[in-house]
């Protein structure tokens, strides 16, 4: 009987060494059993794309922008519109990559495969310093990875950062615009109700200055396709006080102003 060769995908997967903790076993293969690539066709959609956190934005853009739909999703939690708009000539992807770790990982991994190349989020973060401002800019350096979806696209390591180039960009942008901002590193986290206090001090002392609860993962995920990310955060609510402070955080004027200074760091890449 003759032998055949195997064929690289039929070959067994390998085994993944036992760890103390499910979390810590990283699988390095390539192609996952739901690979976007294989469920979300390409389209004629921009290689420039920006995450925007700010859904007001969003319907402002739609309304008076000239935005308009080039892609859609469905989920549970309900359609997931995805937009272009076009500023100064160039085109740009917009999209709301929804609240946590998970869901917006998953939908960055969707802009990628659908192909976008070249990325920055903008969003609010709380701050650990209440001398931080609310609307003052913060350009995360690095994220503690204190949540779940990045151990699924990098092995276990404490810090993860954004690509150079998007961070050099957005730092280039704020500059040109007269924009004073902080660059520091910021603490990803899943758990919204457990940021205890001796968590969040523990957050300062190695350098955090805000927490939040997506850059870790978009940071995993963009090194894990190859792609550029960046992030732009404002000043939110205070965590560094004796109590916590909302402080109207999301209704400051600084939205559109952000989603601006985004887009224009974005489209310079």
């Amino acid at each position: 009987m003759k032998s055949r060769r195997v064929k690289s995908s039929e070959r067994a997967p390998a085994r993944l060494p036992r760890r103390p903790f499910p979390i810590l076993e990283f699988d390095p293969s390539p192609t996952a059993i739901i690979e976007p690539r294989r469920v979300y066709k390409r389209i004629d959609i921009p290689k420039h794309c920006v995450l925007c956190f700010f859904q007001d934005v969003i319907d402002d853009l739609v309304l008076n922008g000239g935005a308009r739909e080039i892609d859609h999703d469905i989920s549970e939690v309900g359609r997931l519109p995805m937009y272009e708009v076009e500023i100064g000539g160039k085109r740009l992807a917009v999209v709301h990559p929804r609240v946590g770790a998970a869901i917006a990982a998953a939908m960055l991994d969707r802009m990628i495969a659908r192909g976008a190349r070249k990325f920055i989020a903008c969003g609010g973060a709380g701050v650990l310093d209440s001398k931080i401002a609310v609307g003052h800019v913060i350009v995360p350096s690095s994220a503690v990875r204190d949540e779940g979806t990045s151990y699924h696209y990098l092995p276990p390591g404490r810090e993860v950062a954004p690509h150079p180039r998007a961070l050099a960009a957005i730092e280039r942008t704020l500059k040109r615009n007269g924009v004073d901002y902080i660059v520091a590193k910021t603490w990803t986290t899943d758990g919204l109700f457990r940021e205890t206090r001796a968590r969040m001090l523990a957050r300062k002392r190695e350098g955090c200055l805000t927490v939040e609860m997506e850059a870790a993962a978009f940071f995993a995920v963009a090194q894990f396709r190859r792609v550029q990310f960046g992030q732009i955060l404002y000043g939110g609510d205070d965590l560094g006080g004796d109590a916590w402070d909302h402080r109207n955080w999301n209704r400051h004027q600084v939205r559109e102003r952000l989603f601006t200074l985004a887009a224009e760091a974005c489209l310079s890449m």
